[in-house]
C-alpha cells in the first residue's frame, strides 16, 4: 500500500461512512483506487456489514452513472480530432448495440469497467437497463467480497 493510499484510508476513517461513499464513488471515476481494500478496511473496523455493503454498492454505482453521463455528454464523432477512424468509431457503437446494455454487468471490473460505462453512454444505450445491470455486477462483486472476508 503506498503512501497515498494510507493518507486516504486514514482520511476516509475519519469521515465513517461519509468515507467509504466518497471512497467508493471516487474509485467508480477514472481515479485509480480500489474501492474493494476500502470496504475491506470498514469491515475490518466493526462496522455493520450490510450498511457498509449498502453505502458501497450506493457510491460505487452512482460513480458509475457519473461515467456514463459523461459519455452521454460527447459526440463519437469528437474521436475523429483524437485521429480515430470513422471506422473504429462505427465497428465499436455495433459491438455496444450488438451487447446492448447487459455489458453494463462488468463495469466492476478494474481498468475496463469505466471506459465501458463511458462508451456505454457515449452511444447512447438504454438508461434503465444499463443501470440495473451495472448494480448487479457491483453489488454481486461487493458481496463475494463480504463473503471471503468473513467466511474464508
Amino acid at each position: 500500500m503506498t503512501i497515498f493510499e494510507k493518507n486516504v484510508k486514514m482520511e476516509l476513517e475519519t469521515l465513517g461512512l461519509v468515507g467509504l461513499f466518497l471512497g467508493t464513488f471516487l474509485a467508480a471515476t477514472i481515479l485509480p483506487f480500489s474501492s474493494e481494500a476500502l470496504l475491506l478496511f470498514f469491515l475490518s473496523k466493526g462496522i455493520q456489514p450490510s450498511v457498509c455493503l449498502g453505502v458501497a454498492i450506493i457510491g460505487n454505482s452512482l460513480g458509475g452513472v457519473t461515467n456514463y453521463a459523461l459519455g452521454r455528454l460527447g459526440n463519437p464523432l469528437w474521436l475523429t480530432y483524437l485521429g480515430v477512424k470513422i471506422e473504429t468509431i462505427i465497428k465499436r457503437e455495433n459491438w455496444v448495440v450488438k451487447y446492448g446494455s447487459w455489458l453494463a454487468f462488468f463495469s466492476w471490473i478494474p481498468l475496463i469497467g469505466d471506459p465501458l460505462l463511458v462508451a456505454l453512454g457515449y452511444f447512447r444505450s438504454r438508461l434503465i437497463p444499463t443501470f440495473s445491470w451495472m448494480v448487479i455486477g457491483k453489488s454481486l462483486r461487493y458481496l463475494l467480497i463480504y463473503l471471503i472476508y468473513y467466511y474464508w
